[in-house]
């Protein structure tokens, strides 16, 4: 992982890296990535295994990556949704003139990539939607740790864009922020308010 990350939601932290395991390309491996000069971040590009193994990025050529798994249930929508577009075959780009949201790049295995900005195709909006959540829930995962850590006071709003974040349905592989929920649900050092959400959210999350 970079030395530094932005961090969406109006927040610039600075984050300390975290190794993680790396996985093996296959030909069925899936890559987004979306390039979008001015946003937070303003590149980011995710690899999603049919196993739901994933690597998050904010830079290519980044060595020490956020890994993360995936459920079993959101990994089958995706490679279904993959299925449905055949294989990425299916054309998707749209030449319409709207605003300008991002070069975006699909590719699947090393035989099948798609270039484009802006698509009308449902299918391909689903699965772009994914990977933006993977993105939204990576920004929310950093901040929460560097916040835990360094800023123990802030820690409650951090919480709370979270819970805004997942209260509309935009966080995946929320089992990964379990070990930290429970930090700071037992943690005595931090105040009450935040205790208290992070406990809910971690008895929402274990109910999923």
């Amino acid at each position: 992982m970079s030395w530094r990350r932005t961090v969406g939601i109006g927040l610039l932290l600075v984050l300390l890296p975290l190794a993680g395991p790396t996985y093996a390309q296959t030909d069925e491996t899936l890559f987004f990535s979306r390039n979008f000069p001015g946003s937070a971040p303003a590149y980011f590009e995710v690899e999603l295994t049919p196993e739901g193994n994933a690597i998050y990025r904010e830079e290519p050529d980044e060595e020490e990556p956020w890994t993360f798994t995936l459920r079993e249930r959101e990994t089958r929508v995706i490679f279904e949704l993959v299925k449905k577009l055949d294989g990425l075959e299916r054309p998707i780009r749209s030449d319409r003139k709207v605003a300008f949201t991002g070069d975006k790049t699909f590719r699947y295995g090393d035989a099948v990539e798609v270039k484009y900005v802006y698509t009308e195709d449902a299918d391909a909006k689903a699965l772009e939607g994914w990977f933006l959540r993977m993105a939204e829930s990576a920004t929310h995962l950093y901040a929460l740790e560097r916040t835990a850590q360094f800023d123990r006071l802030g820690v409650n709003k951090m919480l709370l864009y979270f819970q805004t974040s997942f209260d509309k349905n935009r966080v995946v592989a929320s089992h990964e922020f379990l070990p930290i929920l429970r930090k700071v649900a037992g943690g005595k050092r931090f105040v009450h308010i935040a205790q208290a959400r992070a406990a809910a959210l971690v008895e929402r999350i274990e109910s999923e």
